[in-house]
């Protein structure tokens, strides 16, 4: 008799968050006929209205601003024997962690206007990335991920590996597109600093790299700031134009609450 071989079960989660990333993944429509052979997903509230408390990879999408959040984080942590972020907002905070720059009572006046004063906004934290609150296995960089990576990484956990995550700036990516250099059109670019892996597609489709894959691991800030002056321009100034992805500063895995 031939063992059976229990399949990885799956779960996918969403917390502050477009959910695009896992709309990326509904994007892998003609692979899945062949992962539904390797994998069980058991929780996926995009695709599936079915839901099961029982699984081994939690996909997490999505930055932290609510206490509530923070409860239901930890405890997918501790159901999930692997946690991997999702996209930009669960790995480095993302776009959400912009409204950290304003209190919360002058965030609720811009965005509700008339009826701030009758909104009861009592759970709102400061934005965070899913890694100061739990420890995270591994990471899936982007606003949002690419399809490849995604499935490239499900793979390696497949095959027992850990998965690869890109480690060279997205100017790496960019000359291999043969693209223009942003400079030398007279714009701003993250891309000298920024990890790579999503074969510099901004800049292919003529914007710029506005650093949404976080930092590369040891970024050379000096060989930077010498591009920038080549062009006159100051760290200063392109920080505070494209600091879009980077404005988390919660120090990780403090699991703090306000």
């Amino acid at each position: 008799m031939i063992p059976t071989v229990k399949k990885p079960r799956l779960a996918f989660f969403s917390f502050t968050c477009c959910e695009g990333c896992q709309l990326m993944v509904l994007n892998c429509e003609d692979e899945f006929p062949d992962l539904v052979k390797l994998v069980d997903i058991v929780n996926f509230r995009e695709a599936m209205s079915e839901k099961s408390d029982d699984y081994d990879v939690a996909f997490v999408e999505g930055s932290i601003s609510r206490r509530e959040e923070i409860k239901k984080l930890k405890e997918i942590r501790k159901r999930a024997s692997t946690v991997i972020a999702l996209g930009a907002c669960s790995s480095t905070g993302g776009l959400n962690c912009l409204r950290n720059r304003f209190p919360v009572e002058e965030a609720k006046r811009i965005v509700y206007g008339k009826d701030a004063a009758v909104r009861k906004i009592k759970d709102t934290i400061r934005a965070r990335p899913i890694d100061s609150i739990i420890e995270v296995d591994h990471y899936i960089h982007g606003c949002p991920i690419t399809k490849e990576e995604f499935l490239s990484t499900l793979k390696a956990l497949l095959l027992g590996k850990a998965p690869e995550v890109p480690n060279h700036p997205v100017c790496v990516d960019c000359k291999m597109a043969g693209n223009i250099c942003v400079f030398e059109r007279g714009a701003t670019c993250m891309g000298p600093v920024t990890r790579a892996g999503c074969n510099a597609i901004c800049i292919t489709y003529g914007s710029i790299c506005w650093g949404c894959r976080g930092t590369v691991d040891n970024p050379n800030m000096d060989a930077h700031e010498e591009t920038l002056r080549r062009y006159g321009l100051t760290a200063d100034s392109v920080t505070r134009s494209l600091d879009l992805y980077g404005g988390c500063t919660v120090r990780k895995k403090t699991g703090r609450g306000d």
